[in-house]
C-alpha cells in the first residue's frame, strides 16, 4: 500500500489489506478553509472520474489534500472520528463529524491543518504515533483531540514532550487569565476617580501610564542614592571623635527620605492588594520588608524612649556589647536596599528564578565539591607532610592536618587559587594539578543545564511582561471608552449605536 506524494514510503497497514491499492491524489493548492465547491474547481478531470467504493474505502480531504484508505484500517481505533463517521447514515449525522460532504464523490472534507494530520496518517500506516518536528506540540495535541486519537497511544518520549508543553501553555494561560481578571477588578473602582486606587495602579504597574513609569524610575533612583549614601557613611573621615559629622547627618536625612519613600510604596502595595496573605508570601514583597526593617530597628535602638535607655544604662557590659553588635548588623543589613532593584529589573528576576529552579543542579555541584574535598584533602596532607623530601625536618605547617587542608582543596577545586596555601613538593603539586582539572570538569557539567534554564526563564518572564503590558493597554482603552461613553450619554443621550461607535475608536 503506497501513499503517493505524501512523503511516506510503501508501508503495509495490515496483512488483510496488503494487496489493496492505497493512493494519495496529487497535492492540490486549495486554500485551507475553502470547502469542496472550491476544491472541485481545482481538481483535474481525471481525479473526478475515479471511482471509490464508499462501503470499502474512505475518501477524505484534509486542508485540500485527498487521502483514500480502506475502512478496515480504522478497526484498531474505534473511538476515532473517522470510525464514527463510517457509521453515519444521514447527512445530519455526517455534518456532526466533518465540515462538508460531497455526495457525488463520497468525499469527506475537514477544515484542519494538513501538516498536523501527517502524524495521524503515519499512525494509521505504521501503528506508531509520534510528533512531527515541524508541528507545534500544543497544536498536535489539539489535532489528536479533534480526530479522537488517544494521547496514550503516542510513543513515551513524544508523549512526555507533548504533555509538558501542554501543561506549560495551560499554566501560562491560567496566569494570564488570573492577571487579566485581577487587573479588571482593580481598574473597576478607578472609573469612579478614587485617588487611592489611582495611586495603587501607579505603584503596582509601571505600564499603567506615564505616572507609573515615572514612579518606577524614581524608585530606582532612590535605591541607588540609598546604597551610595550607605557606602559613604562607612568612610573613616565621616566620623569626628566618635560623633557624627555634619555630612553624616546629611546622609542620614537622605536615607530617611528614601526609606520614607520605600515605606509609602510598601504600604500602598499592601492596601492595594486583594489578598493580603498572598501579598505577604510574595518574594519581592519580603525583600522590600527586609530592606526597610533594619532602618527602623536601628532607629528604635538608637533613639528609643526612656524605658529603653534605662534598660541599656542598667545592663551589664555584655548586654551593651550585644546591643552594639545588633546595631552594627542592622546597619550592614541596609545593603538589602539593592535587592529592591529586582522589582524593576527583568534580569535580576530571571537570575532569582533560575537559582530556585536549578536547585537540583546546584545540589549536585555541592555534592561533587564535597566528594572532591574529601578525596584531595587527605592526599595533599599526605603528600606535603609525609611523602615530601625533608618532610620530617621541615614540616609543612599549612597542611598540618586534614581539616586544615580542606580549605586548600575547596579553593583548588573551584579554580580560585588564593595562594595562601601552596604545595611545594612534587607529590603535592601533582595532587594540586589533578584537583584543578577535576574542578574544571565538575563545574562544567551543570553549566549547560543552568544556562538553558536561565534562557528559558528569561523568555518566559519577558513574554509574561509583554502580555501583561498588552492587557493593561487593552484595559486602559476600555476604561477610557467607558468614561467617554458616559460623558456622551450625559450630554447627547445614550443608545447602542453610539456605544459601538465610541468603542470602535479604541479598537486599534
Amino acid at each position: 500500500m503506497a501513499f503517493i506524494g505524501s512523503g511516506f514510503d510503501d508501508q503495509s497497514l495490515s496483512s488483510e489489506d496488503s494487496n489493496s491499492h492505497f493512493f494519495l491524489d496529487t497535492e492540490v493548492t486549495a486554500v485551507k478553509g475553502l470547502y469542496f465547491q472550491h476544491a472541485q474547481l481545482l481538481r483535474g478531470p481525471e481525479a473526478s472520474r475515479r471511482y471509490i467504493d464508499p462501503t470499502q474505502q474512505a475518501l477524505i480531504n484534509v486542508g485540500g489534500i485527498r487521502y483514500t484508505f480502506p475502512w478496515s484500517t480504522l478497526e484498531d481505533v474505534p473511538q476515532c472520528r473517522l470510525t464514527r463517521l463510517r457509521s453515519c447514515t444521514t447527512l445530519r449525522e455526517i455534518a456532526e463529524f466533518c465540515d462538508d460532504y460531497d455526495e457525488m464523490q463520497h468525499e469527506f472534507f475537514f477544515d484542519r491543518d494538513p501538516l498536523a494530520f501527517r502524524a495521524i496518517l503515519n499512525f494509521l500506516a505504521k501503528g506508531k504515533l509520534r510528533l512531527l518536528q515541524e508541528v507545534c506540540s500544543v497544536a498536535q495535541h489539539g489535532e489528536l483531540l479533534y480526530w479522537g486519537i488517544d494521547v496514550g497511544l503516542m510513543e513515551p518520549c513524544c508523549r512526555h514532550e507533548m504533555i509538558s508543553s501542554v501543561k506549560e501553555v495551560a499554566k501560562h494561560q491560567r496566569k494570564e487569565d488570573e492577571w487579566r481578571e485581577r487587573r479588571r477588578a482593580l481598574r473597576a473602582p478607578m472609573v469612579e476617580g478614587s485617588l487611592f486606587h489611582i495611586m495603587g495602579e501607579t505603584v503596582e504597574n509601571p505600564h499603567s501610564g506615564l505616572a507609573g513609569k515615572v514612579f518606577a524610575f524614581l524608585s530606582v533612583i532612590m535605591v541607588v542614592v540609598t546604597v551610595v549614601s550607605l557606602c559613604i557613611s562607612t568612610m573613616p573621615d565621616e566620623q569626628e571623635e566618635g560623633k557624627c559629622s555634619q555630612k553624616c547627618r546629611n546622609m542620614f536625612v537622605v536615607e530617611s527620605v528614601c526609606v520614607a519613600w520605600f515605606t509609602l510604596e510598601f504600604m500602598v502595595r499592601f492596601f492595594h492588594a486583594q489578598s493580603k496573605l498572598e501579598f505577604t508570601r510574595s518574594p519581592l514583597n519580603i525583600i522590600d520588608a527586609a530592606a526597610v526593617l533594619p532602618y527602623y530597628v536601628s532607629l528604635f535602638l538608637e533613639l528609643g524612649d526612656e524605658s529603653v535607655q534605662d534598660i541599656v544604662a542598667g545592663a551589664g557590659k555584655s548586654t551593651i556589647d550585644k546591643l552594639g553588635l545588633t546595631l552594627r548588623v542592622m546597619r550592614a543589613l541596609r545593603i538589602l536596599y539593592v535587592m529592591r532593584l529586582a522589582r524593576h529589573s527583568l534580569g535580576l528576576q530571571t537570575l532569582g528564578m533560575t537559582i530556585l529552579r536549578s536547585m537540583t543542579d546546584f545540589s549536585l555541584v555541592l555534592l561533587f565539591m564535597c566528594v572532591a574535598m574529601t578525596v584531595f584533602s587527605p592526599l595533599v596532607h599526605l603528600a606535603e607532610s609525609e611523602l615530601a623530601p625533608n618532610a620530617a625536618r621541615t614540616p609543612q605547617l599549612s597542611f598540618s592536618s586534614i581539616p586544615a587542608s580542606c580549605w586548600w582543596s575547596i579553593i583548588s577545586v573551584t579554580t580560585v587559587g588564593y595562594g595562601d596555601m601552596v604545595p611545594y613538593s612534587i607529590p603535592g603539586q601533582l595532587v594540586a594539578l589533578i584537583s584543578i582539572l577535576s574542578g574544571i570538569l565538575i563545574l562544567s557539567f551543570p553549566s549547560t543545564s543552568i544556562f538553558h534554564m536561565f534562557h528559558h526563564t528569561y523568555t518566559e518572564l519577558k513574554g509574561e511582561h509583554e502580555r501583561r503590558a498588552a492587557t493593561d493597554v487593552t484595559l486602559l482603552r476600555h476604561s477610557d471608552c467607558q468614561i467617554l461613553f458616559e460623558l456622551w450619554a450625559l450630554f447627547c443621550g445614550a443608545d447602542h449605536e453610539n456605544e459601538i461607535a465610541i468603542s470602535s475608536l479604541f479598537s486599534f
